[in-house]
């Protein structure tokens, strides 16, 4: 990574890039887009070859196949290894992302992660004005899989870092390592590993046509059992080459290694980018012995429960004065059309793709307290409920293509105002998405926060138009 780059910071790609490519699984030749993001956009997958052109979230929730690579799907539309892109995004520090694809798999390349850097490192990577959040760990969370033989587990530290360990019983690999201190490492040190497969299991997947992308050039092959002239000729004519040899060192003769333990370090590409789909940017320290993409799946299922466990008590919004907000009122007044004296945010202290948590200081020289109940100033539930909607208004237009936006409300639901809010105090106004996006309608729960006690709550429906 760059020098200047700020961690602390989330960041996207400066500019859209396009690469073509087959998928391993599949053979399918697929065109993919990867276009800059909002801040709290995330990595988001969409199929622009379906109907509606569904968008898939890089999301643990939504893994549905891990034998053959990681596959997110939701309803019929289906991305099926994601994990080197993956990795890639999160090596060079791409936080928001909309990867468009044109098939089912996203290209194999050369078995690496290196051809997407290459790619970004072309655009390059711009930083944004929103803070990024990172979670720490206050506990060792851990997953073993008896039947795999698998242990991972994630302990508390002041970086991301990340100890891989293979033993597949295997006299050509043995047992490997590999570790990576700090991300910024990742290019040089774990980006080029390809993937490996055994000749056995390469054997199966020719025998089911599983691997109609495949090309010598994109895994290592591990031979780790005598083979027969009439299997080599086999695998010859498979990949289209007129003659395979097995080397010395147990390994086709179709690439030389990278590095002594390529295979291990690709292990640990793998991790990276299945971690991704906590969807929570981490710092820890990862051991992994043994590690595979079901396990790290799951392994990524688990930190993220505890995330969303212990990121609030009660879920009740945390604001901190010292940190600084993801969004500050200029970028507020950038995308909603309001000014004093009806704005109504102050800044922007959380942000994701499905939430939003604004804050609003209510002092006694608000311009609505001269005329409302001035002898006891408390403020309108009505301007709670517009707060919430401006609020609500920055989540849902962030989510939408680039471009200027605004939002209407179209319905109020389940309104209740359990607490007055009066000068001095802070509110804190949290907005979810009850539901996807669907046509430019937000659905929205909103609820209003101060000193840690719920004051308002509703049901807010919205329709984003664009402008002009």
């Amino acid at each position: 990574m760059d020098v200047n780059f700020n961690p602390d910071k989330q960041h996207t790609l400066s500019a859209s890039l396009s690469i073509s490519g087959t998928g391993l699984h599949t053979g399918i030749l697929v065109d993919m887009t990867l276009k800059p993001a909002n801040p709290g956009f995330g990595i988001q997958f969409q199929r622009i070859d379906l109907p509606n052109q569904p968008v898939i979230k890089a999301d643990c929730d939504l893994v549905t196949d891990t034998s053959r690579g990681t596959t997110l799907q939701v309803g019929d539309a289906r991305v099926s290894t994601v994990e080197h892109l993956l990795a890639a995004l999160v090596g060079m520090g791409v936080d928001n992302v909309l990867i468009e694809l044109n098939g089912p798999e996203i290209p194999i390349m050369d078995g690496s992660s290196q051809p997407f850097i290459e790619l970004i490192e072309e655009v390059g990577v711009a930083e944004q004005e929103a803070a990024k959040a990172w979670y720490s760990l206050d506990e060792n969370i851990y997953h073993y899989d008896e039947v795999k033989r698998v242990e991972m587990v994630a302990l508390p530290a002041i970086e991301y870092q990340i100890t891989t360990l293979i033993d597949f019983n295997s006299p050509v690999l043995g047992t490997q390592y590999a570790q990576l201190k700090k991300m910024g490492d990742f290019k040089a040190e774990i980006a080029p590993c390809r993937t490996f497969s055994f000749l056995h299991e390469l054997e199966m997947l020719i025998d089911n046509n599983l691997i109609k992308g495949g090309d010598i050039n994109n895994a290592i092959v591990i031979v780790d059992k005598p083979v027969t002239d009439a299997e080599m000729s086999r695998l010859a004519k498979a990949f289209g080459r007129d003659k395979i040899e097995v080397k010395n060192e147990g390994y086709l003769n179709n690439l030389e290694l990278r590095f002594a333990n390529e295979p291990a370090r690709h292990k640990l590409l793998d991790v990276v980018g299945d971690l991704a789909l906590i969807g929570y940017p981490i710092k820890a320290r990862i051991i992994a012995n043994r590690p595979g993409h079901s396990s790290n799946v799951d392994f990524a299922k688990k930190i993220k429960q505890y995330i969303k466990k212990n990121k609030h008590v009660k879920d009740v919004p945390v604001y901190n004065p010292s940190q600084p907000p993801v969004y500050g009122l200029e970028h507020i007044e950038k995308t909603l059309p309001h000014r004093f004296p009806f704005l109504l945010l102050d800044k922007v202290i959380e942000l994701t793709d499905t939430s939003i948590v604004g804050v609003k200081n209510v002092t006694f020289n608000e311009w609505f307290f001269q005329g409302h109940f001035p002898g006891n100033p408390v403020m309108p539930g009505v301007l709670q409920i517009e707060a919430l909607a401006q609020t609500g208004g920055i989540l849902c237009i962030n989510a939408m293509p680039e471009g200027q936006y605004d939002t209407y409300f179209l319905k109020i639901d389940n309104c209740k105002f359990k607490q007055k809010v009066v000068p001095g105090d802070t509110m804190l106004l949290k907005m979810e998405l009850a539901a996807p996006i669907r046509r430019g309608i937000c659905e929205m729960r909103g609820t209003v926060y101060v000193n840690g006690k719920v004051t308002t709550e509703a049901d807010l429906v919205a329709q984003v138009v664009k402008r002009g």
